[in-house]
């Protein structure tokens, strides 16, 4: 089955990464300026361009700004949970993977992935049921990160946060509640940051595999902030405690 990657940013980042991208099709009429670097990757790669009426382009991708291109892909690939856990206790730095437990909204996962590849996440793992995928949507809100990010699904994600454990990452949940907050935390450790469902938090299930609970300090109303957005203060307070950046 085939997937399509709408937008200017999206399009260019896993064509640069060499995403299993087949045609690209290009709105007639479109400024070409924009697209330059985009074509001359694609006409280097021998990949088919075709240019067609924008109302084509609306038909193909109905709910998504696609800014005028479309690549079309032949299947994306997720990642294996052995291969991405080897590559994360390999890593030069420790090992950082996030979990989503049960996030729904595709908006919510395409920014989690900027995010977390922004931050430099080695990947992430989603359950297969009851959770949004790799979508046309979650590649354009990541903004190009879901080339970059790999991914895997597992049918169990309290089961695989188990296996993680005995691979000697330590499973941190993020829970508003915890007494313990993100500054006071030690983050210099291979580690899997698990963030909850946008309405219901961590499951019981996924919350008893957590070896720990941090939270957000709050100094205002509000209960609780974006998804994105918390993984977002999260990390950085973990690449500032680890002192890694890259320039």
């Amino acid at each position: 089955m085939h997937q399509v990657i709408s937008g200017i940013n999206a399009v260019k980042e896993n064509l640069r990464q060499g995403k299993g991208i087949v045609e690209l099709l290009i709105a007639k009429g479109k400024k070409i300026e924009r697209l330059r670097e985009i074509l001359d990757v694609a006409t280097q790669k021998k990949i088919p361009i075709r240019f067609k009426d924008r109302l084509y382009l609306d038909k193909i991708s109905p709910d998504i700004s696609h800014q005028g291109i479309i690549a079309i892909l032949s299947k994306y690939s997720y990642f294996h949970l052995d291969d991405l856990v080897e590559f994360s206790i390999a890593n030069e730095s420790k090992g950082l993977l996030i979990a989503a437990d049960h996030i729904t909204d595709t908006g919510n996962l395409g920014s989690l992935i900027r995010t977390a590849e922004f931050f430099g996440v080695q990947g992430l793992i989603l359950p297969k049921d009851r959770s949004a995928s790799i979508t046309d949507a979650v590649h354009k809100r990541s903004a190009g990160g879901s080339a970059y990010l790999p991914v895997t699904r597992v049918a169990n994600l309290a089961r695989a946060l188990k296996q993680l454990a005995d691979e000697n990452l330590w499973i941190v949940g993020a829970a508003g509640e915890s007494n313990t907050n993100i500054y006071e935390f030690d983050w210099n450790r291979d580690l899997v940051l698990v963030l909850g469902n946008e309405s219901k938090g961590l499951s019981r299930v996924v919350r008893d595999q957590c070896h720990h609970l941090v939270s957000i300090p709050r100094l205002g109303y509000l209960t609780s902030i974006n998804v994105s957005v918390a993984a977002g203060v999260i990390l950085s307070e973990i690449v500032r405690q680890r002192g890694n950046s890259r320039d």
